[in-house]
C-alpha cells in the first residue's frame, strides 16, 4: 500500500478517537493528527482548495504530508484525501510547505522536499523544490524529473540548507518563485527564480535581505500586488523584540514597497506585523475569481504549549478565519471575509448604553461574532471580556491614555498565558471591534481591520459568559452579537 493510502486509511480508522472539547466549529483543522502551515491556497474549478502541512499519525510534528480540504465559501470545509506523502528520494523526510498554480486546466503544486543527510538528523539536511500535477485537483502525480530546483541552483551568499517554502506566481508570460532563505550568518532573506514553463528555473536575484532585527531565517514568502504598491510577506524566525512588538518566538511581517521583476529586487519603505496577537504564522494568500486577495494562516505558534497535544486529544493546529487583504490609501487592512455573515444566528443587540463598571450580558456562548463600537468619554480604559467564568476570563481592553489595545489571556484557562499590545488610535473618537470567538480561539479585528490580534485559549467548559467593562464613563454606541452556526 502506498504512503498516501496508508495515511488515508489511518485517518479513517482513527478519527473517532478525537477528543472534541476544544475542536473549533467554523475554522479549519486537520481531520486527525497534526497540522501547521497552510499550503497551495488556490481557487480552482469553482472551489477554494487549501492544503496544509500535516502529520496524520500523531498530534505532534512529524514527517510532513500535505492534507487537503475544499470549500465553496471559505467557512464550511470538506476533507479530501491526503495529497502528498514523503515517498521519493527527493522528499523522503518530508513534503514541506509550498504553493499552487493553475496551468492549462491542471493544478500544479510546488513544494519543498526535505532530506536528512546524516543518521542523527538535527541540522544535517538539504532541501530541494519539487512539483506535483493534477487534472482533477484531488489526485496528484509527482513530476518525473523532480527536483525542479536542486541544491546546485542555490546562489552564493545563501544557505545551502534552509531553502524552502516556494511561492509561485505569474506575471505576463513568466512564472516566478519566491523561496525562503538566510545568508548563512543569521540574516533572513528571500530568493527569486523565474521560468517560462514551471520546469526549467533560473535564479534571478536575492529579492530582499533583512537585517539583524528581522529574523535569522525567512520562511513562507508571499507577495500581493496592488496597482501602485506591492506587499511582501515573510515569516521571520526569532525576530528581536522591539518594545511591545515582536514578542512571539517567530513573527509574520509584511514589507510595503515595489517589486522590480526584471532585477529581482524589492525596494521597501517600512515593515509591519501582520497580526499583533499570539498565534499567527505562515500566512498564504490567493486571488479568487472575484478579484479578492484572501489570506489564511496557521493559528498556533512554534515553541509554545499546544494544549490538545499535551492532553492527548489526538489533534493539534488550526487555521485562522480567512481574511481579505485590502489597500486603503497608503495602508493595508485585514478584514474578515464577508461569507461569515450568512452563518449568523440569534442576534443580540444593545445601543447607546452608558457604562461605568462591569456588566454581564444576557447572552453567552463559545462560538459567536461580536461587532461593537465604543465612545470612551471620560473612561481611561474599557473593553470586552469573553470566555468568562468563576475564575477565568479573556480580556480585550483599550487604554485611552496610552493608546494601547491589549489582548490578555493570563486567566484564559489551561493554555499559554501572557498579553499582547498594539498601538491603536481612535477614529472620530470611537473604537470599533469585530471579535470572532470559536471554542478555543479569539480573533479581534480593530477599527475595520487596521490591526488584528489572534490567540488560542483553552477555558473551562463553564466559562461561557460575556461582559462589558469601563473604568470611567464610556458609551457603548452599538453592540451586536450573533451565534455562528
Amino acid at each position: 500500500m502506498s504512503k498516501i493510502n496508508n495515511a488515508n486509511e489511518f485517518i479513517r480508522r482513527s478519527k473517532e478517537k478525537l477528543n472534541q472539547i476544544y475542536r473549533l466549529k467554523y475554522h479549519l483543522m486537520g481531520e486527525y493528527g497534526w497540522i501547521n502551515d497552510p499550503n497551495g491556497f488556490v481557487h480552482f474549478k469553482d472551489n477554494y482548495h487549501l492544503f496544509y502541512q500535516h502529520y496524520p499519525y500523531d498530534a505532534a510534528w512529524g514527517s510532513m504530508h500535505w492534507g487537503h480540504a475544499v470549500s465553496k465559501d471559505l467557512i464550511k470545509w470538506t476533507y479530501l484525501p491526503v495529497a502528498l506523502a514523503p515517498d521519493k528520494d527527493y522528499d523522503k523526510d518530508g513534503c514541506f510547505s509550498g504553493s499552487a498554480i493553475e496551468k492549462d486546466g491542471k493544478l500544479y503544486l510546488i513544494y519543498t522536499g526535505h532530506i536528512y543527510t546524516k543518521k542523527e538528523k538535527n541540522d544535517d539536511y538539504k532541501q530541494v523544490q519539487n512539483m506535483a500535477i493534477s487534472v482533477d485537483g484531488i489526485t496528484f502525480e509527482k513530476y518525473e524529473r523532480n527536483p525542479i530546483i536542486d541544491v546546485a541552483q542555490i546562489p552564493d551568499k545563501a544557505s545551502k540548507k534552509d531553502f524552502r517554502d516556494p511561492r509561485v506566481f505569474k506575471i505576463d508570460n513568466t512564472y516566478y518563485l519566491l523561496i525562503g532563505s538566510n545568508d548563512e550568518h543569521g540574516i533572513g532573506q528571500a530568493l527569486m527564480y523565474k521560468s517560462t514553463d514551471l520546469v526549467k528555473w533560473e535564479f534571478v536575484n536575492i529579492l530582499l535581505k533583512g537585517n539583524e532585527s528581522t529574523g535569522i531565517n525567512w520562511e513562507c514568502p508571499d507577495i500581493v500586488r496592488f496597482d501602485d504598491r506591492d506587499i511582501l510577506f515573510v515569516s521571520a524566525q526569532y525576530m528581536r523584540p522591539n518594545g511591545i512588538y515582536f514578542k512571539n518566538t517567530h513573527s509574520s511581517i509584511y514589507f510595503i514597497g515595489k517589486l522590480n521583476v526584471d532585477e529581482g529586487k524589492f525596494a521597501y519603505t517600512d515593515y509591519y506585523l501582520v497580526d499583533y496577537g499570539f498565534d499567527f504564522y505562515a500566512p498564504q494568500t490567493t486571488v479568487d475569481k472575484h478579484g479578492r486577495v484572501i489570506m489564511i494562516a496557521w493559528m498556533n505558534m512554534w515553541e509554545t504549549d499546544l494544549v490538545t497535544n499535551r492532553l492527548g486529544h489526538n489533534w493539534a493546529g488550526a487555521m485562522t478565519l480567512p481574511r481579505e487583504v485590502i489597500k486603503i490609501g497608503e495602508e493595508i487592512y485585514f478584514k474578515p471575509i464577508s461569507e461569515i455573515v450568512k452563518y449568523r444566528k440569534n442576534e443580540y443587540s444593545l445601543q447607546d448604553i452608558e457604562l461605568n463598571g462591569e456588566v454581564d450580558l444576557e447572552t453567552n456562548g463559545i462560538c459567536y461574532e461580536i461587532d461593537a463600537e465604543f465612545e470612551p468619554q471620560d473612561a481611561y480604559e474599557f473593553g470586552v471580556k469573553v470566555f468568562k467564568g468563576k475564575c477565568e476570563e479573556t480580556v480585550l481592553s483599550y487604554n485611552c491614555r496610552e493608546r494601547l489595545f491589549t489582548f490578555n489571556r493570563e486567566r484564559s484557562g489551561i493554555g499559554p498565558k501572557g498579553e499582547r499590545k498594539a498601538e491603536v488610535d481612535l477614529i472620530d473618537g470611537r473604537l470599533r471591534l469585530s471579535i470572532f470567538v470559536d471554542v478555543s480561539s479569539v480573533e479581534v479585528f480593530i477599527n475595520g481591520g487596521k490591526k488584528v490580534m489572534t490567540g488560542r485559549v483553552y477555558p473551562d467548559s463553564q466559562s461561557v459568559n460575556i461582559s462589558l467593562f469601563s473604568n470611567g464613563l464610556c458609551k457603548v454606541v452599538n453592540f451586536k452579537k450573533w451565534d455562528i452556526e
